[in-house]
């Protein structure tokens, strides 16, 4: 008969993801970087993706249907999610595999990676003629972060924001192309044996908290004064970051 959860396991997933859920709801993206990131740190890498996948779906879902146009989105993103389904795949095989470490590292650099960039947020844009063989490139490269590290962000991100959608559409690209390497990270865990039914009990008792903490933030988010949250959060998960790169 499978050992039951400790009341301390319980209690470290419910405030890794309210907390998560909190940094999401204030700024539309980081419940997947922040459970990484704390979760990481405590456990191996997989073990971390595999709670993450239900509670990230069910919030990547409700900000994708909140959007103005999923379908349009979802058309002329096809590349991209395309070829984030297909890195993921290939990369999940080094989050699951024999080097733990490296993947630990491997997260760690990601984080440091996105806490820099969106410190620096540098004025990108892509010109519409580019979007045809650059979409596919940063797809693919998506995918392998995520696959090896669980991190959605990483170039995704940059290059949704340097397309110059309105804000609406934004936040419903991210939603998008998170839902997508959500379902894809969880295909790549089962695929290499990372990602168990009972594993999925453990992730489905996050989800409550995510909302709740989501809910918090959306409330909180015109009232906390987003720019000094943003980088007190940024400054505090690139230290996290560095101590996962190094520590392994």
């Amino acid at each position: 008969m499978p050992e039951l959860p400790s009341a301390f396991f319980l209690a470290l997933v419910a405030a890794t993801f309210a907390l998560a859920g909190f940094v999401k709801g204030v700024s539309g993206m980081g419940l997947p970087t922040v459970a990484m990131g704390l979760l990481g740190s405590v456990m191996a890498p997989a073990a971390a993706a595999a709670l993450l996948v239900v509670p990230s779906f069910v919030t990547n879902v409700w900000q994708l249907a909140a959007g103005p146009d999923a379908r349009g989105l979802a058309r002329r993103l096809a590349p991209m999610l395309a070829a984030i389904a297909a890195g993921t795949l290939f990369g999940a095989a080094l989050l699951t595999g024999a080097r733990a470490g490296a993947s630990a590292r491997a997260l760690g650099v990601a984080l440091v990676a996105y806490a820099g960039w969106a410190l620096l947020s540098p004025a990108l844009a892509v010109p519409a003629r580019w979007e045809r063989w650059l979409a596919p490139a940063v797809g693919f490269a998506t995918g392998l972060v995520t696959g090896a590290t669980g991190v959605f962000v990483i170039p995704a991100v940059p290059y949704l924001q340097a397309l110059r959608l309105d804000k609406d559409a934004l936040v419903q690209a991210l939603g998008l192309s998170f839902t997508v390497s959500t379902v894809a990270l969880a295909a790549g865990l089962a695929l290499h044996g990372g990602l168990r039914p009972a594993q999925l009990g453990g992730s489905a008792l996050a989800i409550l908290p995510a909302l709740a903490g989501m809910a918090l933030g959306q409330r909180l988010r015109a009232r906390i004064g987003p720019r000094w949250f943003r980088i007190g959060f940024l400054v505090l998960l690139a230290l996290l970051g560095m101590e996962l790169a190094l520590r392994g």
